[in-house]
């Protein structure tokens, strides 16, 4: 068990502390404006001496995920808030929720060539155009210029982009998805709630019971985020090693799997074990279905510890636990891992003032103390890894803290593979096809197609 939880805090694990959402809940204690400096003095190195001393003040152009109920939006203020009283710089903040809106909105800032300065955001296929367009810039680039730049971090676990293999992002932390719990709904219903031992067949008589009681057994938006579901029920049909792997074609040993777990998705919406408005409402008000004793479930990542954290007073009426498993996946395989990081893109690396503040922007942000801060015990990068009290968890987060230990394999999600436009047919197309207005092997193919057309441009 000790080796799989080290090897899970050094692939996907992702727990942020009470406070990182929710400052007014008292669990943790704030962070002053001059202990976030003592925090950035310590690793922040040549580059920020370098960039805070020299030069006129600048506007940097910042866009992140941590806004909504993201666990560390209100650090993400915190922090900036110091920085720029430190420099005397200023942030113009352009954050937003990661959904599919806000990646869509950043791809055509891009291409619209109105990026911006410093950017959080995902690696992987997501990340390709930017890339293969040169718009933004690698950490060996930097380097040559600024030697110490993300030198705390593990070069081997900074998320290389799939076009060229080098690191174009300095990560945070990472993150888990697991099977959220309002444990009241659970208990009005009669039914226990999911272990690690609870399988799919078992799940669905749970969630059978549940909707016999009188309540919505899952709480999930199908309009606007059915990804979640979507990587469980395929990971459902493969293993931890299989399941990151693309399928060549809808009839090859992955592609039959996607065409089945989409099945089962369409089996959930059949048997009514989702919101009646499924089809149409958005993630926010599924979430408050389940905030509110109305759903029993939800699948979600360990950003939304801190956004339930923050949406109830109840904190322990609510808890995390394992997606159930079928065929060879256990339930204990869970998804996780390291998708995000900050980079500088190259208009702002072309222009002498502002190529120094991102960089020590970069450098405050990623330094030992403040992806500690951010990520508390998840997965970072960082050489000298990070420290948790656990004392200062809520229950929830001890309880994803529980479930990653005993977790018993570990896959990225395969949606990260999959390009904005190519996910068209299969996430935006889903109400037509748990409907049965559009056919699940075609919409699979259709999405391959897109993919392949991609690769060859």
């Amino acid at each position: 068990m000790k080796k799989m939880l080290a090897m899970l805090l050094t692939g996907a694990m992702v727990l942020s502390l009470t406070a990182c959402g929710n400052s007014s809940s008292g669990n943790a204690p704030e962070q002053s404006g001059s202990s976030a400096e003592a925090a950035t003095e310590s690793t922040a190195g040549s580059a920020s001496e370098e960039s805070a001393s020299g030069g006129s003040p600048v506007t940097l152009n910042v866009t992140t995920t941590y806004a909504g109920e993201d666990t560390n939006a209100e650090n993400y203020q915190e922090a900036i808030a110091a920085w720029q009283e430190k420099t005397g710089n200023t942030i113009n903040d352009a954050s937003g929720s990661s959904a599919e809106t806000f990646k869509a909105r950043v791809i055509s800032d891009f291409e619209m060539g109105s990026e911006p300065d410093v950017l959080f955001y995902f690696n992987g296929v997501d990340s390709n155009p930017f890339v293969e367009a040169g718009k933004v810039v690698s950490i060996e680039e930097i380097r040559q210029v600024y030697p110490d730049y993300a030198t705390n971090m593990k070069d081997g676990m900074m998320g290389a982009s799939p076009v060229d293999g080098k690191n174009y992002s300095v990560p945070v932390n990472g993150y888990w998805e697991g099977l959220f719990v309002n444990k009241a709904v659970c208990e009005a219903a009669g039914v226990d709630i999911p272990t690690a031992d609870t399988t799919w067949d078992e799940f669905m008589d749970i969630c059978q019971t549940i909707k016999d009681a009188g309540y919505t057994p899952i709480a999930a938006s199908f309009a606007e985020i059915p990804h979640y579901w979507f990587e469980f029920c395929i990971y459902n049909y493969l293993e931890p090693a299989t399941h990151n792997i693309l399928p060549e074609s809808v009839d090859d040993e992955h592609g039959k799997a996607w065409v089945s777990g989409i099945g089962d998705m369409k089996t959930l919406y059949e048997k009514g074990f989702l919101p009646e408005n499924t089809l149409s409402a958005t993630d926010g008000e599924t979430f408050q279905l389940f905030i509110d004793g109305k759903a029993a479930f939800l699948i979600d990542g360990s950003w939304k510890v801190g956004g339930i954290e923050g949406a109830t007073d109840d904190i322990d009426n609510f808890t995390v636990t394992y997606v159930p498993g079928k065929n060879n996946r256990k339930s204990t395989d869970i998804i996780g891992g390291l998708s995000s990081g900050r980079y500088i893109t190259k208009k702002a690396w072309d222009d002498p003032e502002k190529q120094k503040a991102c960089v020590d922007f970069i450098t405050y942000m990623t330094s030992d103390e403040m992806v500690s801060k951010f990520a508390s015990v998840s997965a970072t990068a960082l050489k000298n890894g990070t420290q948790v009290d656990e004392s200062q968890l809520s229950s929830l987060a001890v309880a994803g803290l529980d479930m990653v230990e005993g977790a018993t394999g570990m896959a990225g999600a395969v949606q990260d593979q999959v390009t904005q436009e190519a996910r068209v047919p299969v996430f935006n197309g889903m109400p037509d096809i748990v409907t049965g207005k559009a056919d699940i092997a075609a919409a699979v193919a259709e999405l391959l197609d897109l993919v392949a057309a991609g690769q060859q441009e």
